[in-house]
């Protein structure tokens, strides 16, 4: 069965696989760095480190795919 509009789309399963990984790569992330063997003030720029990282490739992912879509020729039956 084909999408009449042309895009495609993405499985329940596979929006569920890449949540679930990106939640366990946040936990995980940040147990190690609860539990890392350092000052706070260096666990506490870690942290925010990484939450500009996660921010920063949000927002990367977000303008590609907005060009992409600005690029793709619009769909008129």
């Amino acid at each position: 069965m084909s999408d009449a509009s042309g895009k495609q789309q993405n499985t329940a399963a596979f929006h569920g696989q890449a949540v679930a990984s990106f939640a366990v790569a946040m936990v995980a992330t940040g147990v190690g760095i609860f539990k890392l063997n350092a000052d706070a003030w260096v666990r506490a720029f870690l942290a925010i480190a990484v939450l500009y990282l996660v921010t920063s490739a949000f927002t990367l992912a977000k303008v590609i795919r907005d060009k992409q879509d600005a690029a793709r020729p619009s769909y008129h039956p």
